[in-house]
């Protein structure tokens, strides 16, 4: 019922995660359902892979066969209503192939945004380097925008990581011309007092600049930000302004993360930082 006391027929937006399962609960699924929550979007999710994690890093990686990938995306969409998807951790061709299939099925005119995840922060591949060829073929076409960091770009381009805001900008013109309508590369890890984002939307270049915050806890910090713009694009949000919101919603989840102390490593960032403490 509706706060007059009327019936709601719309269905709740809903955004959907394709990710890899973090058992500590900082990065993957976990982190994009409570992004999702944050930022008022129901979250769904399909999970390609499991994690064995904790914040000093992963220990076991478990990939779930691609007709029950298949299956669990067209279930979510055959009933809710799917305004967004953001793929993670996809782990393998065989879990790429099956994301992509539904995605050409399902998606349409929905917003996809492809987080092309290949490291953990600890250093642990989440990519099978087989794989590579099938995430740039099969999902950069269909993603309305892609999140790499400096060292992702890197490695998906066969080049060396940018040092300088030309570079950046070259490499994202570069994977523009493999089919994403956008793409976000992301420089937080550049050596710099600033973090800047470099977002080339096929016509501009737009920079996205936020002060580097002193915490340990940054786990998950890049599934944070994709799932962050795919909840703003879920509600009709364009994507450079989506962008700039989920700039703002990390830069204030990690100025919040030092109010935690999970585990003896990278801890997570406060995602609800917005929100009464429970």
């Amino acid at each position: 019922m509706s706060a007059d006391g009327t019936a709601n027929t719309a269905k709740t937006v809903a955004a959907l995660s394709i990710a890899g399962s973090d058992s500590s609960g900082g990065a993957g699924i976990q982190a994009d359902l409570k992004t999702f929550a944050a930022l008022g979007v129901y979250g769904a999710t399909a999970i390609p892979a499991i994690t064995a994690q904790n914040t000093l890093g992963v220990t076991a990686v478990h990939l779930i066969p691609g007709d029950i990938v298949a299956a669990q995306i067209d279930a979510v969409f055959a009933d809710l209503n799917v305004r967004a998807v953001k793929t993670g951790m996809l782990g393998g061709a065989e879990q790429i192939g099956a994301t992509a299939d539904r995605l050409r099925r399902w998606a349409g005119d929905v917003p996809v945004v492809v987080d092309p995840v290949m490291v953990s922060t600890s250093g642990a591949r989440l990519l099978e380097a087989s794989a590579v060829r099938a995430l740039v073929e099969g999902l950069f076409p269909l993603a309305d925008i892609i999140t790499p960091n400096l060292a992702e770009a890197a490695a998906l381009l066969d080049v060396s990581i940018a040092r300088t805001d030309g570079e950046i900008d070259e490499q994202a013109r570069r994977f523009y011309a493999l089919g994403p309508r956008a793409v976000l590369i992301k420089g937080g890890h550049r050596d710099d007092a600033t973090a800047t984002d470099v977002l080339f939307d096929g016509t501009e270049i737009h920079r996205f600049t936020a002060s580097r915050v002193p915490t340990r806890n940054t786990h998950g910090t890049g599934c944070t930000l994709s799932s962050a713009i795919a909840a703003h694009l879920a509600t009709g949000v364009p994507i450079a302004a989506a962008v700039e919101a989920a700039k703002a919603y990390l830069q204030g989840a990690l100025l919040a993360a030092d109010a935690f102390h999970i585990g003896d490593g990278a801890g997570p960032v406060a995602h609800f930082w917005k929100m009464p403490k429970i």
